[in-house]
This record gives structure tokens, C-alpha cells and sequence, in this order.
């Protein structure tokens, strides 16, 4: 009996850790939300060693449902090699689409709060500035500033 309710504490915490390893990173690093110093610093740690602890996830996840063989076990055994395999992919690289035409406006008719940030470019005479908060969502501007292409990237 003993050994049944170590099995199952130990599914439990494979499947929690690899939804966290999961989720976290995913919840912390969103576009358009402030990410504070420690959750960040926290999410960038949990993404680092996401690896390791998905792949301790699912080994300790199959060797559970090997050892009980019951149908529960091996579908959290499933769930958990999914979870894990889900996040080897880049979601950021799926949410996140370059911006190719920008438009602009001039400053003085510009909705921007004046706190806000901008990447500011200035090339021939010309000038370009690219919104932060914009940024995080394209990460990536094509743009043509005084003649010159350009990519402003953030």
C-alpha cells in the first residue's frame, strides 16, 4: 500500500512539474503585460533548465507506469511525455510575426503616452521610432528609413 501511494505522489509530481516548466515561462513572457525583475528572472531559469526536468519528468513518468501498469499511470505517463514534447516547441516563435509595413504618424498627432519607450532610428535626415510595446509583439521591423532598409529588431 505504501509503495502504491509513493507511485502515485510521484506521477503526481511529474505531471505538476512539467505543466509548470510548461506553463510558467509561457504566462511570464507575454507580450503587452510588465514581467517583474524576479518572475522573469524565474521564467528565464525555468526555461534554461526545462530540459533536464521535462526529460525527469517522463522518465520518472514511464518508469511509474511500467512498474504499476495501470491504466491511469500510463495515461498520465502519455500526458506527461506530451507536456513534454510540447515544449520543445517555440511558441514565441509562432505568436511573433515581423512587421513589414509599418505606418507612421508624426509625433505631435502620436497617442503615445509620453513615458512610453521607443527604438529611435535616424538615418539621411530621416526618422523612424518604433514603439516598445509594439516591439514586443513583432520583435522584428522591416522598414526603408532615408533610403536605407532597415530591421529594427527588440
Amino acid at each position: 500500500m505504501h509503495s502504491k501511494r509513493t507511485a502515485i505522489a510521484a506521477m503526481v509530481a511529474a505531471l505538476i512539474l512539467s505543466l509548470f516548466c510548461l506553463i510558467y515561462p509561457v504566462y511570464v513572457i507575454r507580450p503587452f503585460r510588465y514581467q517583474g525583475p524576479r518572475e522573469l528572472a524565474v521564467a528565464l531559469a525555468v526555461v534554461r533548465y526545462r530540459p533536464l526536468a521535462m526529460l525527469l519528468s517522463a522518465l520518472l513518468a514511464v518508469a511509474v507506469a511500467a512498474v504499476c501498469r495501470r491504466v491511469l499511470t500510463v495515461l498520465a505517463a502519455v500526458a506527461v511525455c506530451l507536456v513534454a514534447g510540447l515544449s520543445r516547441i517555440n511558441v514565441y516563435e509562432l505568436m511573433f510575426h515581423p512587421l513589414d509595413r509599418p505606418a507612421f504618424q508624426p509625433a505631435a498627432q502620436s497617442k503615445l503616452d509620453g513615458d512610453e519607450k521607443v527604438l529611435a532610428v535616424s538615418i539621411g535626415g530621416k526618422a523612424r521610432a518604433y514603439p516598445i510595446r509594439g516591439m514586443s509583439y513583432h520583435h522584428v521591423v522591416n522598414d526603408v528609413v532615408g533610403g536605407v532598409p532597415i530591421v529594427a529588431t527588440y
